[in-house]
């Protein structure tokens, strides 16, 4: 089998229980961005007013930000295929209620920020157990990069297919079928937990320490682990300055480019095929060798397509920009999680991809509060101009850094099988590999 073919790319659906949850989750995700449609419509429709927007928004995301620290701790304990099982349901359960109150004619405002809040908890819990399943789904580390850069293009093409999907349905029928067919999705996913068989790992048997121990075990296991500690502080920098763009790009479609939702449309698609093609290029890799050396440049990437973008003044030139800054800050993001995946404890998973999902979901909403104020006062172009520099000193300050964080990667490689031990014990490898106890 030649290696570049497309069945390398999708080598990790090798794998029974990787190939179901992937099938349930595309069905889940395409009905989930139908109804993110819907809720920015349905807000709109029900206030008219903008701040509204970000406040149902905010509302929706912030709860993961501050739980997702304390469900790492519960998720590295619980066993993770009844945690999925338990917050698909709830999920679904959450679309159903809005289906319900919206198609009866009951919504309020009230009533849906306390939701899409309640779906933020569930959510706290549901991301990082993801995350940290894949392991136990995919046995073979050497498939772990692949998997990861899937579940990356599974989003993207329910991004692309999701609000086009949603957009039919409301002008057809009304927000409130949008959220009914999103909570028949949810049962797509939850046929797939439970047509798996799962072998618990040791992580899930752990009853052995306090929750504020546990959580300040890792705490410093994350940020005392040279690798994971710069690799979480970038992502959170990134998120929080460049992640939220597309907050400001409908003030480009209207006010620079002068279109209408058209133009919206053909940016929106541009960032989403963008991810997806940076999605495919991480799928293609043979080995999570390299990935490190990728975030950085992944990053500038990103923050040159910010720069690009905020120069131009015609949606043709708009395009391909936002294509560069999709494929940017998705490979920047796969690579960041895949790296810190195949590092990490098996043991210290679930609160170390808590932290990663923390930084991801939290500093996104922080980040759109702040650059929508920010715009307000200088400017949409000189915002996109300030954060697309400020993500290429981040890259540089990364990279500046990579000598360190090779030697401390190349052992937890090597004790892998991932790399030769070369010239350096196995054992000496084993204890370069511990992050110190006090951080």
């Amino acid at each position: 089998m030649p290696e570049g073919n497309f069945a390398f790319m999708v080598r990790a659906l090798r794998h029974r229980n990787y190939r179901l949850f992937f099938m349930g989750q595309t069905v889940s995700l395409i009905g989930s961005w139908m109804t993110e449609v819907a809720t920015s419509w349905l807000v709109f429709r029900l206030t008219g007013s903008a701040l509204m927007l970000g406040v149902v928004n905010f509302s929706g995301q912030i709860p993961a930000f501050v739980f997702a620290p304390f469900s790492g701790i519960f998720i590295d304990r619980w066993n993770k295929h009844r945690v999925l099982l338990t917050t698909q349901t709830l999920m679904m359960c959450q679309s159903f209620s809005l289906a319900f109150l919206t198609l009866t004619g009951r919504m309020t405002i009230g009533w849906l920020a306390g939701l899409m809040a309640f779906e933020g908890v569930v959510n706290s819990f549901d991301m990082p157990c993801r995350q940290a399943f894949v392991v136990e789904m995919v046995t073979e580390k050497a498939d772990l990069g692949n998997a990861i850069a899937l579940n990356s293009s599974m989003v993207n093409m329910a991004r692309l297919v999701g609000p086009t999907v949603g957009a039919l349905i409301i002008a057809a029928a009304g927000e409130g079928f949008c959220f009914l067919v999103d909570g028949f999705s949810f049962m797509a996913v939850i046929a797939a937990l439970l047509a798996m068989t799962v072998v618990p790992s040791a992580g899930t048997k752990r009853r052995v320490k306090a929750a504020g121990e546990e959580l300040r075990e890792g705490v410093r296991y994350a940020f005392g682990f040279v690798p994971i500690r710069r690799i979480i502080c970038l992502l959170a920098l990134v998120c929080l300055v460049g992640g939220p763009y597309m907050v400001l790009v409908p003030i480009f479609a209207g006010d620079i480019f002068h279109g209408g939702p058209h133009a919206l449309g053909l940016l929106m698609t541009a960032s989403g095929c963008g991810a997806l093609l940076g999605a495919g290029f991480l799928a293609s890799r043979k080995s999570v060798v390299g990935l490190v050396r990728l975030i950085p440049v992944a990053t500038a990437t990103f923050g040159t397509g910010l720069l690009l973008f905020s120069f131009t003044t015609r949606l043709s030139w708009g395009v391909p920009a936002l294509l560069v800054v999709g494929a940017g800050f998705m490979v920047q993001l796969a690579a960041c999680n895949t790296v810190i995946q195949t590092l990490v404890d098996d043991d210290k998973r679930g609160r170390v991809m808590s932290f990663y999902m923390a930084a991801f979901l939290g500093c996104m909403p922080m980040g759109s509060l702040w650059s929508g104020w920010v715009a307000d006062r200088i400017g949409a172009p000189l915002t996109l101009r300030i954060t697309g520099s400020l993500c290429l000193l981040a890259a540089a300050a990364f990279a500046s850094g990579y000598g360190e964080m090779r030697e401390w990667i190349r052992p937890v490689y090597i004790r892998m099988g991932i790399l030769p031990a070369v010239n350096r014990g196995i054992s000496g490898a084993s204890q370069l590999s511990q992050p110190p106890e006090n951080g």
